[in-house]
């Protein structure tokens, strides 16, 4: 999916601003999401909820993931699959292994689901609008405009932005959650 100039700009802008930041800083900030997740009514009262492993400075879920799996909720993650993106339910860390990117992913014998009731979305920068930017491949995208799902978006405070140009692929999120704050769009 061809990425307009100025999308790659912000791109590499943001990763920059986000990859500064200290583990220490992303580790509270994290926590601080943690919390405020569960006052989302949709959140809270899911039973499928798509979650991604953290690569990077992206907010850390090892602990949401825990916490849901010990709260007995259903847990899925995504793996890629060429130009696409499924979700398959967990059961434990173990069910997962290296994928695409280096990024952990569930293994082959995982179940598939793609219809679930929240995901939390990974996000290098977005608009107070809910316009998210990602790292330009599309499989969010792709994959909230096939199933219809409640997109939460997680992220720092200094990642919200003014203007994300919107592509028409661009799927709007239905929530921000910072350290400080959560936005329904």
């Amino acid at each position: 999916m061809e990425d307009s100039e100025k999308k790659k700009a912000l791109r590499d802008l943001l990763l920059e601003r986000r990859d500064n930041t200290s583990h220490d800083l992303l580790k509270i900030a994290s926590k601080k999401i943690q919390k405020k997740l569960d006052k989302i009514f949709a959140f809270k009262n899911a039973k499928k909820i798509g979650v991604y492993y953290p690569i990077g400075s992206e907010i850390f879920t090892q602990d949401i993931i825990q916490e849901l799996l010990s709260k007995g909720k259903e847990v899925f993650l995504p793996k890629v699959m060429g130009e696409s993106m499924e979700f398959r339910k967990i059961i434990d860390f173990s069910s997962l292994e290296p994928g695409n990117f280096d990024i952990m992913e569930p293994k082959e014998e995982c179940p598939v689901d793609n219809n679930l009731d929240v995901i939390l979305v990974p996000t290098v920068g977005i608009s107070q609008t809910g316009v998210r930017l990602g790292y330009g491949y599309g499989f969010y995208d792709r994959f909230l405009a096939k199933n219809k799902t409640v997109a939460i978006s997680m992220t720092l405070e200094k990642q919200i932005i003014k203007n994300i140009p919107k592509s028409e692929h661009d799927i709007i999120m239905d929530w921000i959650v910072t350290e400080d704050k959560m936005t329904k769009i």
